[in-house]
């Protein structure tokens, strides 16, 4: 199993036990995830903006308009910060203090670059269309050149990154255990609505698939 290195970056130093450094965790987190956050510094000031993501190997890639200060900034080659959360559950505890949340979260750090090739660019395209709703590539219409030209596409070599995780019940105090109040977890679980058509359809078609597979969240310990 190939692990990141720890460094001042990436170590996890709250509870450091929930941390991971393998490569096989943080990138089912990041995989499952539609939107990443990504962090950066420009003219001096802080920015957080969340966007959609696509990995390609030790590689993530970053979709948006060409005249997007995220996407010019990142394709620049400056240090960036993305994060990735998914909120598992709430961890009701019989005192406030030991409430909780169970979630998988990971941060990456890299900088970026533009992808100008024409064929290397078109197949990010298809690699974010097919995260969305696989097979969805085929099915409809490839960009035009127009749409290439306001579409800038960064990749980031993974540099160094670390996962946190927690599941499991609350971690209660032994003398709370008698509190006369319900303890335990509430899950939370993504899933899709039902579908709305477009107002505009000029025919009934065939929904999607959203079968979309849930990807394995790893063989975690309770925590």
């Amino acid at each position: 199993m190939t692990h990141f290195p720890q460094t001042p970056a990436n170590s996890v130093k709250r509870v450091p036990k929930r941390a991971a450094y393998d490569h096989e965790t943080i990138y089912a987190i990041v995989d499952s995830a539609y939107i990443c956050h990504v962090g950066l510094v420009q003219d001096g000031r802080p920015f957080v903006i969340p966007t959609i993501h696509a990995r390609d190997g030790d590689t993530l890639l970053l979709h948006g308009a060409s005249t997007s200060r995220l996407m010019r900034h990142a394709a620049a080659g400056h240090e960036l910060c993305l994060t990735v959360t998914h909120l598992d559950g709430l961890v009701l505890a019989r005192s406030v203090f030991n409430h909780s949340m169970n979630y998988r979260s990971a941060v990456l750090f890299g900088r970026g670059h533009l992808i100008e090739e024409p064929a290397a660019k078109m197949a990010a395209l298809e690699r974010f269309t097919e995260k969305l709703i696989p097979g969805r590539w085929a099915e409809v219409r490839q960009p035009n050149e127009t749409e290439m030209k306001a579409t800038y596409i960064v990749a980031i070599p993974i540099e160094t990154a670390s996962a946190k995780v927690r599941v499991g019940p609350p971690n209660d105090e032994e003398e709370d255990l008698d509190w006369p109040v319900w303890a335990g977890v509430l899950p939370i679980t993504p899933q899709f609505g039902a579908p709305i058509s477009a107002p505009d359809a000029t025919a009934e078609y065939p929904l999607p698939s959203l079968s979309r597979p849930i990807r394995p969240r790893g063989n975690w310990r309770v925590r």
